[in-house]
């Protein structure tokens, strides 16, 4: 863990008063009260008030005015605290039980801790402290018409909420609190939860004197999301760093049940650039089944509880896409204002909530990202796992990070399980921690963990964010890793293969490769990406690149889809409950069949082009097999047998069928909504398979008639060059295209007449093949003569340097090779460059 120098950020020109613009006269106001009005604060204030109070007071101050919503409130001072702690004579008992923990004794953490809490619950209130207190919760309430309200209790540490430290989740916070002595005594608790077990372990990491330290409280009106819906915010992708799209989570109810991941829930991606500009870039909705929400309990003493979602909410977004529009909007005006205050990019962690009586959005608290912002941007990391095939993965669950960690299991129910056994059989550095869920309790074993396992929650989880601070990979949403891991064996966390996570058995050996990108070599042909998954785009797009050479379709359509299209337009007419429940359960959230299809698939192509933008991104259209499609949900009721699918029905060919248009009518659609709704222009249309220039006007015809056309909104139409026909009528084709785009695998099987798949002829197939490099010089010389783009996006570059030098001096346009042959492939193509 780094050090972390507080008085250096308290005293850092970021806290310049001349940057505040409080007079001097309300400065000295405000400063000697007990308590004060969260519209009176700002950032200037933390050391009075602390992070949270401080930027609940920025954003009243300066963003309400925009539109913002946030919820009034008044904030008790440090002040305040300190005036409890010297009125119950606490400080030397405080300071001598602190001294007395160990680094990394747990045992005795928990103990002194505990005395700690005690001693500070035990405590009486001032009066002087006690009155105002009491005044400035009755004037909320009149704000609102009433004698005593809801509120929440919200600790505010002078040192959480910092660009350079979150401490998030390390004090408490309180819900639906209700009159004076409730609130009294959730104020005492926050001040207890100053000297939590976790807090006191995170400023020992962080090697933070505890004397430097003060805490406030925000006493804040609830906002009614018990009716409606809350959630987290960020305007970062979190697990990439990728830093122009809003990411959002959020379910039904209070927002409690996310931060400890006991619910999991709907996410949406936002493209910041494109939202600024006025287009409603959602690049990415994922539903989740909402099965439970926290909502108010009854009673005097009121507090929270869990309760059934019904089955109609269950599968719906708890969000609206307006009000994801409008929520993104705020976020980025957040965003912005911090930047401009700190004088550098400074992305948010910001939480929501959704009015359920009035249908208003509020933001209720938000703090600066600390992970990604404090990155080193120029050293790129990748880990890669060596594996063979007997490598079991036992448990997969959602990827934190993109480490990898080694160790035995330990598995544990909670922190008061531990406490117990602790001096008999401690956690040892290095341990993996399996458990249902962690929350901010298990932040002493987290720290020294060697990686975290957990059944529930999501990537914005307070395990999840709390992991990535500490550098620890996770793994989260597992479901049943503590049934599947056994106590005491040893296992590979891997966070290195995307977006899942998988635990292998054993110890895998893994390779850790750091790059310098500010040290790369400089070249003139354009290197592109072969990108298939979506969810990796935003990591892939910060390797050195000139856009993307090839998005596959096939990818989305099998892994976000999952069903037949014909399936999805006409399963109602084959009479098959079976097919039909399936594809109502894949449905869910989506007004029909047709608008899921073209939603998902619009998703996944607007992420990769959100990734990139503005550079080109060229999608290929669908160009599954007959025998592919059939593995598809409902596809063999679609599709025909064929002796040899490779040859046979597929590509170009399907586009302007009678019986397949309508299917294809569904990718047209996705895509004009990706480039003229999403505002995403930078994708090139890309057709595989086409065999003769007739079918490429046959194909055209039936693109137009789905409101694709070649050259309407700029939109660039490439020719996929497989086929030798492609290579001999080059000069032909490339009058009514934009681009040709080799591709190898293809066009060397047709050339060599090699099956591909099959083993007893796989020695004859070579892409380097004289025949295959002849093939290719001489589409590449006409593409050059005709003025056309020709690039190659097959797997040739990406497996042999040789054949990537032959290309760099026949004179390509561009290469595009899959990411992990980047680095390999741009030093090769410098090499060639430079003679």
């Amino acid at each position: 863990m780094r050090k972390l120098d507080l008085k250096s950020i308290q005293n850092s020109k970021k806290y310049d008063v001349l940057k505040q613009t409080i007079s001097k006269t309300s400065k000295e106001k405000t400063e000697h009260l007990y308590t004060t009005k969260l519209e009176n604060l700002d950032v200037s204030k933390v050391q009075q008030v602390g992070g949270k109070n401080a930027s609940l007071g920025t954003l009243i101050q300066h963003l309400s005015p925009l539109g913002i919503k946030i919820p009034d409130g008044f904030a008790v001072t440090v002040l305040a605290y300190k005036e409890f702690i010297r009125y119950n004579k606490l400080e030397n008992k405080i300071n001598k039980l602190l001294y007395q923990i160990p680094p990394n004794n747990i045992a005795v953490l928990h103990k002194n801790g505990a005395i700690i809490r005690d001693l500070i619950l035990e405590g009486s209130w001032p009066i002087p402290v006690k009155e105002k207190i009491t005044k400035s919760y009755e004037a909320l309430s009149k704000m609102y018409e009433s004698r005593s309200i809801d509120v929440a209790v919200r600790s505010s540490a002078t040192c959480e909420d910092l660009p350079e430290a979150s401490f998030a989740g390390q004090q408490e916070s309180f819900l639906n609190i209700f009159g004076i002595e409730a609130v009294l005594i959730a104020i005492k608790e926050c001040f207890a939860s100053l000297f939590n077990n976790r807090a006191i372990s995170y400023r020992q990491s962080l090697d933070i004197d505890t004397s430097s330290i003060g805490i406030s409280v925000c006493v804040q009106k609830m906002v009614r999301s018990d009716l409606g819906a809350s959630g987290v915010a960020f305007s970062i992708d979190t697990e990439s760093g990728f830093k122009d799209v809003v990411l959002i989570n959020g379910a039904f109810g209070l927002g409690e049940s996310i931060v400890q991941g006991s619910v999991s829930t709907d996410e949406f991606l936002v493209y910041k650039p494109l939202l600024k500009k006025g287009y409603p870039a959602i690049v990415e909705k994922k539903i989740a089944k909402k099965e439970s929400k926290l909502i108010y309990s009854e009673g005097y003493k009121k507090t929270i509880k869990e309760t059934k979602v019904s089955s109609a909410e269950q599968t719906q977004f708890c969000l609206s896409d307006i009000q994801v529009l409008e929520l993104s909007k705020w976020i980025c005006l957040i965003e912005d204002y911090y930047t401009d205050f700190y004088g550098k990019w400074c992305p948010m962690d910001i939480e929501w909530a959704l009015d359920g009586v009035s249908n208003s959005l509020y933001i209720v608290q938000a703090r600066p990202e600390t992970v990604h912002s404090n990155k080193k941007k120029k050293i790129f990391i990748s880990y890669k796992l060596i594996k063979t095939e007997d490598n079991k993965i036992i448990v997969q669950g959602i990827a934190v990070g993109d480490g990898i960690g080694q160790g035995k299991v330990r598995k544990l129910t909670s922190m008061e399980e531990y406490y117990k056994i602790v001096e008999l059989d401690p956690f040892e550095e290095g341990d993996i921690l399996v458990t249902d869920m962690t929350d901010p309790n298990w932040e002493p074993l987290m720290k020294i963990s060697g990686g975290i396992i957990t059944n529930r929650g999501g990537r914005t989880c307070h395990a999840a964010i709390v992991a990535r601070e500490m550098g620890v990979p996770a793994i989260v949403g597992t479901v049943h890793a503590t049934e599947m891991l056994d106590e005491q064996t040893t296992v590979s966390v891997s966070c290195a293969e995307g977006t899942v996570g998988n635990v292998y058995e054993g110890i895998i050996s893994y390779e850790i490769e750091e790059t310098d990108i500010g040290k790369l070599p400089k070249i003139t042909t354009n290197l592109m990406l072969n990108v298939g998954s979506p969810d990796l785009a935003f990591k892939f797009c910060q390797i050195p690149n000139s856009g993307v050479g090839l998005a596959r379709e096939e990818f989305i359509i099998n892994n976000y889809i999952q069903a037949h299209p014909l399936a999805l337009l006409k399963h109602k007419e084959l009479n098959d409950k079976a097919l039909s429940n399936k594809i109502a359960t894949l449905i869910e959230g989506y007004k029909n069949e047709e608008e899921f299809f073209i939603e998902k698939l619009s998703y996944g192509i607007g992420k990769i082009a959100a990734a990139f933008y503005p550079k080109d991104v060229i999608v290929r259209l669908s160009d599954f097999k007959t025998n592919e499609y059939c593995n598809l949900l409902g596809g063999s009721n679609f599709e025909p047998s064929e002796e040899n699918p490779m040859l046979g029905w597929r590509g170009a060919s399907r586009y302007y069928s009678e019986s397949y248009e309508k299917a294809f009518g569904l990718e047209c659609k996705a895509i004009k909504k990706v480039r003229e709704k999403m505002g995403l222009s930078n994708v090139i249309v890309m057709i595989p398979f086409c065999r003769t220039v007739e079918e490429l006007h046959k194909v055209y015809k039936t693109m137009r008639s789905y409101g694709l056309k070649r050259g309407e909104n700029g939109l660039q139409i490439y020719l996929m060059a497989e086929l030798p026909s492609n290579i001999i009528m080059a000069e032909d084709f490339s009058v009514h295209i934009d681009g040709f785009s080799i591709g190898s695998n293809d066009l060397t099987q047709l050339i060599l007449g090699v099956d591909r798949d099959s083993e007893l002829v796989a020695h004859v197939y070579d892409e380097r093949s004289p025949a295959v490099k002849r093939a290719i010089s001489s589409l590449i010389k006409i593409a050059k003569e005709t003025n056309t783009k020709v690039g190659i996006c097959g797997q040739a570059p990406s497996d042999y340097p040789d054949f990537t030098q032959f290309l760099v001096k026949e004179g390509i346009d561009s290469i595009s090779v899959t990411p992990d042959s980047v680095l390999k492939t741009l030093r090769s193509i410098a090499s060639i460059e430079k003679k």
